[in-house]
């Protein structure tokens, strides 16, 4: 029988997670370090969470696309096994400098995040999901589709630089303003059902 090792979610820390970060809503041009920046982190995410991840880490969003325009973070994506059994992954992940910065909706996607090197400014997201969940495939599959489609994948990066332009304090605001291309082209890939992940960048 499996018990459930996790605190409860304290909607404080998430708000409080929200309300820290500092840095702005920037659009660079893509950077050809982004891969080797993603990889250095993935080797060592995936030394300090050794018997816990299901798969390798993958690099995601954005800045996993080549040519493409985007918020200069690094999305990475993991799997683990059982949701209900990882509350020692921030143990594992704090000595090598990542933080838990919790989300809304992350229990309910049985998700966990983390970002580094701190919540006010961080260069990485990393993404935790439980493998039998719907969004790491969803995930991986726009990342494929964006890289053989340059025509969509420059129609996305010419949507977030209007957005970014617009307002780049209000993530929210941003978020929403992108869904309607995100969901129509998952739509139009393979139908999901309502709540999946969404891309990032």
């Amino acid at each position: 029988m499996t018990h459930d090792t996790r605190r409860p979610p304290d909607p404080r820390r998430i708000a409080a997670a929200a309300t820290l970060r500092r840095d702005p809503i920037v659009i660079v041009p893509y950077d050809e370090q982004w891969p080797a920046r993603f990889d250095r982190e993935r080797r060592l995410v995936e030394a300090a969470l050794h018997g816990h991840l299901v798969g390798r880490v993958e690099h995601v969003g954005s800045t996993a696309i080549p040519g493409l325009p985007a918020k200069p973070i690094i999305d990475m994506l993991a799997t683990i096994a059982d949701y209900d059994d990882s509350a020692g992954l921030a143990a594992h992940l704090a000595p090598i400098g990542w933080v838990h910065a919790p989300e809304p909706g992350d229990e309910e996607s049985r998700k966990w995040s983390f970002c580094y090197p701190g919540i006010a400014h961080r260069s990485h997201h990393l993404h935790i999901y439980e493998a039998a969940a719907p969004n790491p495939a969803i995930l991986l599959r726009f990342r494929d589709h964006l890289r053989t489609h340059p025509t969509q994948a420059a129609e996305y990066a010419r949507l977030k630089q209007r957005l970014a332009a617009a307002d780049d304090r209000d993530r929210p605001r941003y978020r929403a303003g992108k869904a309607p291309f995100i969901e129509e082209l998952l739509r139009r890939l393979d139908p999901q059902p309502p709540g999946a992940a969404r891309p990032r960048g």
